[in-house]
């Protein structure tokens, strides 16, 4: 049976790039020139520069200064923080910042609660017979608590905030337990 050509076929022996050229000068025969061949490139955005970056930058530094690093931590609920009315706010600061010295500590690590609660009220108990001010509470961060979080951390900021001669704790510096322990305000 002999081939039919579709219409695009070229009855000559031309080879199939001369084919090609005739089939795309047909598809332009009805194109027209652009009248101009200069194309206006896109416009370029003016650079926005804040005015008052300078005044913005110096405001937020000024602000990080002057914010109390424990109210940051205290908002993630990572930190331990309680204050009595009658503790102001420089002595918290000075608290948090390791200010005061620290005269005794107790570990409470590896105890159950009622160990923990022992040790502790005991601890509070010769600190004041001593006369010490500060101390401070390694009650650890429960990072083997499982789901249910730090157990003697959430007891420990519970008894502390119940007993009258306790005035203030917050969580203590990285060097001296980070959020694994408290600095702690004994009444004089």
């Amino acid at each position: 049976m002999p081939r039919r050509k579709n219409q695009w076929e070229n009855s000559s022996s031309h080879t199939g790039a001369d084919d090609e050229g005739q089939l795309f000068r047909r598809a332009m025969a009805d194109a027209r020139p652009i009248r101009t061949d200069t194309v206006e490139p896109p416009r370029r955005r003016a650079r926005a520069i804040a005015r008052f970056s300078r005044l913005d930058e110096r405001q937020a530094l000024r602000e990080s200064l002057e914010a109390d690093s424990h109210a940051i931590e205290i908002a993630n609920g990572s930190a331990l923080y309680y204050r009595h009315p009658s503790v102001n706010l420089k002595t918290m600061r000075r608290l948090a910042r390791g200010g005061v010295s620290v005269q005794a500590w107790v570990d409470l690590h590896g105890l159950n609660s009622t160990e923990a609660r022992e040790a502790l009220s005991a601890f509070i108990e010769q600190s004041l017979i001593r006369g010490y001010t500060c101390v401070r509470v390694v009650h650890g961060k429960g990072l083997g608590s499982g789901h249910n979080g730090p157990v003697l951390k959430r007891k420990a900021d519970q008894w502390l905030r119940r007993w009258e001669p306790v005035l203030a704790f917050v969580s203590a510096r990285p060097a001296d337990g980070g959020t694994g322990a408290l600095y702690v305000l004994l009444r004089k």
